[in-house]
């Protein structure tokens, strides 16, 4: 998003910021809803277009979002999607990407309240692993002509009571409602925002061998002081890494392991 979009998008985190601060509101129950409102958006391509239309005042966009939805959710999510429709948009699909957006990080909060934030961030990396690993479980978690339902099955069976519920709702709307994206880059979507939850990044870790505690601790000191923030570390082992490690932080990739020392002096000898 840029200009009016991004603006508009900061605002409407603030105001889920003061919703979710208060004890009376249902994260969850706003989660869905808000992901409800999503689907619907998604959907009606003119209701969003109208919705998102310069030449209407934000008040008339408001009374029709209180006409349409005002019954069909919880008046917290409904105040909150009439404040988005108040404010301005670069393009119709930039409102469907917040209300999504903000979905997600209404869950997020619900797990930070209930300190299983960190929890989530490991699972959604592992999870990420696995499915992109698995080619049949891929297949079956992208496949279009399975149905909605069958796919939250196959989810409620690999995670049910084995990983946070939080995990188990994003992952779930991640893939019965992929909106176009595919499940890797849905999923690093959903770890970047709950690093962004507590202002941290997230670095990938890959060594040859697990790290000990000690280890964790001094690389994610060194990478906060480089990067001059909080780190989450992503780990992952790979025995064909040979030696030491690589930590790649967005699209910055920190070689140190032998393996890519090797390659580098392979192509320094070729060329």
């Amino acid at each position: 998003m840029n200009g009016a979009s991004r603006e508009a998008l900061a605002a409407a985190r603030e105001r889920l910021d003061a919703l979710t601060d208060s004890t009376s509101v249902n994260a969850a129950q706003l989660a869905d809803e808000l992901a409800a409102v999503t689907a619907l958006l998604d959907r009606e391509v003119s209701l969003r277009r109208v919705l998102t239309d310069p030449a209407r005042s934000g008040e008339a966009k408001a009374a029709l979002v209180e006409r349409l939805l005002g019954a069909q959710i919880g008046g917290p999510a409904a105040d909150l999607v009439a404040g988005m429709v108040r404010s301005r948009w670069s393009q119709p699909r930039d409102l469907v990407d917040a209300l999504e957006e903000l979905a997600n990080l209404a869950d997020l909060t619900g797990a930070e309240k209930a300190n299983a934030l960190d929890d989530v961030e490991d699972e959604l990396f592992r999870f990420a692993r696995i499915a992109t690993s698995d080619i049949a479980l891929r297949a079956a978690l992208t496949d279009r002509s399975a149905s909605p339902s069958a796919k939250a099955e196959l989810l409620s069976r690999l995670l049910g009571g084995r990983a946070n519920v939080t995990t188990e709702r994003l992952v779930t709307r991640l893939v019965t409602a992929p909106r176009g994206r595919s499940l890797e880059a849905g999923l690093e979507s959903l770890s970047k925002l709950a690093a962004a939850r507590r202002d941290r990044m997230v670095a990938v870790v890959t060594s040859a061998v697990p790290l000990s505690e000690g280890q964790r601790r001094r690389l994610g000191a060194a990478l906060a002081k480089l990067y001059g923030r909080q780190m989450h570390l992503n780990l992952d082992v790979d025995p064909e890494v040979v030696g030491g490690m690589r930590v790649q932080v967005g699209d910055e990739i920190i070689n140190g392991s032998v393996a890519d020392r090797l390659e580098d002096a392979r192509r320094r000898l070729a060329s």
